[in-house]
């Protein structure tokens, strides 16, 4: 097994030819479109691929992350922007809610999932790190934030010294009463969570809420298990939020045992996102009426507790807006 500390060797070592995801996984090439992979190029780490079904195109986790040709297919209302973040960015701080306030920390992700709401953002225009986040966190002090979500790209693709620092910039921020990272790592990588993360967890001034990103029961094996309890017992609160897609987990039996799984490994299911409208993923969406119809079964099936909310981000809401399901 590869040591704590290996998780950037593990991320340069990441596949990123599609060809190579097509023969590790004994794929026909008919299977794979690289023309697909010219804009938004395929990034998959080692650990996650082996978690994929060999000979089977249509693995719920390989259909995240393997580009298809219905990506270049113009679909009207899928653009490049879904969310309007052009509207609410500027440096990298986005401020479209009240008291809460998203820096975007990095442009760089341990993997490239094809649905990404972020796949054509403008990175090298908004990066909320550009003047080691000096400006960023004043804009923070000035608006008397209260809550900081770093987000990205992966904001744990910063090493583990410069997260350390940020963290403990923004703890001397006297309005912030907490951080909240959201992250992919310790599900496609769970080797990140070393003991220099832990270690800054531990001593962070601020609680830090941990948003995981997983979609799928099977992403989640016996290494994600270890990681996960790794971050509890370091005293995050971890979160989950899904996003609904068609062929991937859009059945009420994958998501009613992703919340299970969650819940057994210290995870509370929070959000059940449709699909942002962005170009090149409209093969994943799964129309209001059908997410409704599976969200009635997950409620009949599920304690309340282990129910996510289903909402869409609707731009200009000062919100996620929910979704109201009528039983």
């Amino acid at each position: 097994m590869p040591s704590r500390s290996s998780w950037q060797r593990q991320l340069r070592d990441a596949v990123r030819d599609v060809g190579e995801l097509a023969a590790l996984l004994d794929l026909s090439p008919d299977s794979i479109a690289p023309e697909a992979a010219r804009d938004f190029p395929l990034l998959v780490p080692r650990a996650y691929v082996a978690r994929i079904r060999k000979r089977d195109p249509r693995d719920p986790l390989l259909l995240q992350v393997l580009p298809t040709a219905l990506e270049t297919v113009h679909v009207s209302g899928f653009t490049a922007d879904p969310v309007a973040e052009s509207e609410f960015a500027d440096g990298g701080v986005v401020r479209k809610y009240r008291d809460r306030t998203l820096l975007v920390a990095t442009g760089a992700c341990p993997v490239h999932c094809r649905y990404c709401f972020r796949r054509s953002f403008p990175y090298a225009d908004q990066l909320a790190a550009r003047n080691d986040f000096a400006d960023a966190l004043s804009r923070l002090a000035a608006d008397g934030t209260r809550e900081a979500i770093l987000s990205g790209g992966d904001p744990l693709s910063l090493g583990n010294a410069r997260l350390d620092a940020l963290l403990g910039r923004l703890a001397s921020l006297p309005a912030l009463r907490r951080v909240r990272i959201h992250t992919r790592f310790p599900i496609v990588l769970p080797d990140r969570v070393d003991g220099g993360l832990v270690a800054l967890i531990e001593r962070a001034r601020l609680p830090v809420v941990i948003v995981l990103h997983s979609n799928h029961p099977r992403e989640l094996d016996s290494s994600v298990a270890g990681a996960l309890a790794t971050l509890r017992a370091a005293g995050a609160t971890l979160l989950n939020q899904s996003v609904l897609l068609r062929g991937v987990n859009d059945d009420a039996e994958t998501l009613a045992a992703l919340s299970e799984r969650l819940f057994e490994y210290g995870v509370l299911p929070y959000y059940l996102h449709l699909l942002d409208p962005v170009a090149g993923a409209a093969h994943f969406d799964v129309d209001e009426p059908r997410a409704e119809a599976l969200y009635r079964e997950i409620l009949a099936r599920l304690p309340g507790y282990l129910v996510p909310r289903l909402v869409r981000e609707v731009p200009g809401q000062a919100s996620k807006t929910p979704i109201r399901v009528g039983l």
